[in-house]
């Protein structure tokens, strides 16, 4: 693809995401998340391979049946409040339906089935964008609606995306699909707690990017894809291998690394409103996502000896 075309691409990509920040009409957010959608198809199926169209495909074919809910709630609402302002929505009705597309659009359950395969079928930088800048529009809209959201429908999709996140990362060999549930995991902490303390949910998306975006570039530079390819990385680089597992074991929420922050507010908060139960299982939940974490940090910086390329795989890896 040429410079200029990317260049035009990565500006739309830019500008609509910027667009439903600021919005407050219902109207213009829509067009905006239609941009955003229009403007990423072209990244994901610029390589030349049946499963980047595949992948295209699924996503545009995803996002259209979010799109037209989001219409559809959006319409409603302004039907019943008489504006199309985003800060008006008094039926639960057309707020729940809402917040179901937009949470389909960021990739949560359970409308959570087109994450892995469109990843999949993208290279390393396309799920880089997958798992961060396409997250910030929705997360945007969501925040605007918290308010009149429903915590118990929040608390549940967050509770079944932390728990399926971790379940379907556990069965995983092929890294981009690891990193997709990794991204539904991180998208239950953080719808979780989405009515009870909104801040607290912006700290999480904001602090799984920070940590997600070094992690996928440094699995670029190994040109690894797989676990497989994983148990030889040592050899290429020990520093960047070693801060990768860091990065991994981050990502997973490990105390006292950057990743346990949000999780640590979280729970904290799960607490404080009497919410208990739902911080225990929120927390054995994630055990189950530090599981493949912990694997590709084992098979990345602790399996091999410096230097050695071989060694006795004791992890499926194929």
């Amino acid at each position: 693809m040429q410079a200029t075309a990317m260049t035009a691409i990565f500006l739309g990509l830019t500008i609509s995401s910027i667009f439903v920040m600021l919005s407050n009409n219902w109207l213009l957010a829509w067009l905006s998340l239609e941009m955003n959608t229009l403007a990423i198809l072209p990244v994901i199926s610029k390589t030349k391979h049946p499963r980047a169209v595949e992948a295209s495909t699924k996503y545009f074919l995803t996002q259209t049946i979010a799109s037209c809910l989001l219409l559809f709630s959006c319409t409603t609402n302004a039907w019943y409040t008489g504006t199309w302002s985003i800060t008006q929505m008094d039926d639960t009705y057309t707020s729940t339906i809402m917040l179901l597309a937009l949470t389909m659009k960021a990739g949560t359950v359970p409308t959570h089935f087109w994450l892995p395969e469109v990843m999949q079928g993208s290279t390393l930088t396309t799920t880089l964008l997958l798992s961060t800048w396409q997250k910030i529009a929705p997360m945007a809209l969501i925040y605007s609606i918290s308010n009149h959201a429903s915590p118990n429908i929040t608390l549940t999709l967050g509770l079944l995306s932390t728990t399926f996140g971790g379940w379907g990362g556990m069965n995983q060999t092929q890294l981009r699909k690891m990193m997709a549930y990794s991204s539904i995991t991180n998208m239950g902490w953080t719808v979780m707690v989405l009515t009870l303390q909104p801040k607290a949910s912006m700290i999480s998306i904001l602090i799984y990017i920070i940590t997600i975006t070094p992690t996928i570039f440094m699995l670029e530079l190994t040109s690894t894809k797989t676990l497989q390819n994983m148990t030889t990385s040592w050899s290429t680089s020990p520093t960047t291998t070693t801060t990768l597992a860091l990065l991994l074991l981050s990502t997973a929420g490990l105390p006292p690394l950057t990743g346990f922050i949000p999780k640590l507010l979280i729970l904290n908060e799960l607490v404080t409103q009497n919410l208990t139960p739902t911080a225990v299982a929120a927390t054995t939940a994630s055990l189950l996502s530090l599981i493949f974490y912990l694997r590709m940090a084992y098979l990345t910086a602790l399996l091999n000896a410096p230097g050695s390329a071989t060694s006795a795989i004791k992890w499926r890896q194929k």
